[in-house]
């Protein structure tokens, strides 16, 4: 077991103080208000939360747990230093990062006199590049030292809910660890052995933005079914019967099929039934912003793809997919169709490949009806893919089907390829550039 000092004694720091003592580790508690160290001191929690006092209490009477206010002596009998200070709001609503560099200061002072390894872990909620780009240097500058080398540094986001912490501490969805290096992801990933959970080990930066993400996704779902329950209220109906029906349905609503970054959705019902919901709102009178913004959140991402093609410079462009999704002909509010368009009508030299739309085919009504709405289009299909490749020197990966990820897999250095649907690995290089990797 190890021993562990944990900055900042609020509600993440307490709460891990008990569960990390719980586990078998010895803990140190760290804060600079006298009051908090006192009363942790005495096993008492500074914070209402079910079993905390318990568990603080048992810690304390068993040796494992103590507090004070000597930063310097909690880094020099510890093996790692959690930091879980706040990270509140300032004015302007960015991050108050003051209690966090005033921390990392002490730790790095004390580390400059400290010939053991030791390893600090960022606790505290931070944006993506804060680590790397803020805290980092001042470890390093206060200590002398250098990170991944004379000391580890990780990112260890909490995914802690007031009321229930303990028991989300001890059965938590996954542990996210983002090291500085190997070495520091599997020292902190020691610490929380016997957990059932999945270890995710990630990069500073992604596991920064886990949480934000998390908190986010929360923040959506909740304003969701609160305008769902508003819509529902108008319409003269119980809008918690409805959202107890749409939480029944494992299979897409509370999946992740539809959690994947990528392009944007189309087909013949997401978009029309969005634009229907938000015009009967107009109607009524009912101001619903998060679902009148999905329109253009879904017409913004077409526009991203359009700047990356821009962005290149070259202006012959080959899509590979034309069809809303793979593995149908439905042209229906394709979002391919609006980057199509867009493309022809900047001047763009276009050829799109598409196994499931036969361009040559007009004799059947539907077939006729879209030759005639996507005509223009349809002139720039191309039977063999292999000729669009040669053609192009931007080839735009549409649609995530085996035959153009074999395509993509093959395309040369000297073609800029435009991933749409998540098939390239790890993030956009100079010539392989996902829309949102």
């Amino acid at each position: 077991m190890s021993t562990i000092s944990i900055f900042g004694l609020g509600y993440v720091g307490a709460v891990c103080t008990a569960c990390f003592a719980k586990k078998g580790h010895t803990v140190i508690g760290m804060d600079v208000s006298e009051g908090k160290v006192g009363q942790v001191q005495r096993g008492e929690s500074p914070i209402v939360e079910e079993q905390l006092a318990e568990l603080l209490s048992e810690g304390v009477a068993e040796g494992r747990i103590s507090a004070t206010t000597d930063a310097r002596q909690a880094v020099f009998d510890s093996q790692v230093s959690f930091i879980c200070v706040g990270t509140p709001s300032d004015e302007n609503g960015f991050l108050n990062t003051c209690y966090l560099k005033t921390v990392c200061e002490d730790i790095g002072l004390a580390l400059r006199d400290k010939d053991d390894t030791h390893l600090v872990v960022i606790r505290s909620t931070v944006l993506p590049g804060l680590v790397r780009g803020d805290l980092l240097p001042i470890l390093e500058k206060a200590s002398g030292k250098k990170a991944g080398v004379d000391f580890m540094l990780a990112v260890n986001p909490e995914f802690l809910r007031e009321s229930t912490a303990i028991y989300d501490f001890f059965n938590p969805p996954m542990t996210v660890v983002g090291g500085i290096d190997d070495e520091a992801s599997d020292a902190l990933a020691v610490l929380y052995q016997g957990l059932d959970a999945p270890m995710i080990k990630m990069t500073i930066e992604e596991a920064e933005l886990v949480k934000y993400a998390c908190n986010s996704w929360h923040a959506t779902k909740v304003s969701f079914a609160n305008e769902i329950g508003n819509i529902a209220k108008q319409a003269g109906v119980d809008g918690r019967r409805v959202m107890e029906v749409v939480c029944m349905d494992n299979k897409l609503n509370l999946s992740s099929y539809y959690m994947k970054p990528g392009f944007a959705y189309g087909g013949s019902c997401l978009p029309k039934d969005v634009r229907a919901l938000n015009a009967w709102c107009d109607k009524e009178s009912l101001t619903s912003p998060l679902l009148a913004s999905l329109s253009t959140s879904n017409d913004n991402q077409v526009e991203r793809a359009m700047a990356m093609i821009r962005e290149s410079g070259m202006k012959k462009i080959g899509l590979l997919g034309l069809s809303f999704k793979p593995g149908t002909d439905d042209l229906r509010e394709s979002p391919l169709i609006s980057l199509a368009a867009k493309l022809l009508s900047e001047g763009y030299r276009l050829a799109i490949y598409d196994s499931n739309v036969n361009y040559a085919s007009k004799n059947s009504p539907v077939a006729e009806q879209l030759w005639n709405s996507y005509g223009e289009l349809f002139e720039c299909l191309v039977e063999d893919m292999d000729q669009l490749v040669d053609g192009s020197e931007v080839v735009v990966l549409g649609h995530a089907t085996p035959t153009f990820k074999a395509v993509a897999d093959t395309v040369n250095s000297g073609r800029l390829l435009i991933d749409l649907c998540g098939y390239l690995p790890g993030v956009s290089s100079e010539d392989r550039q996902g829309i949102c990797w």
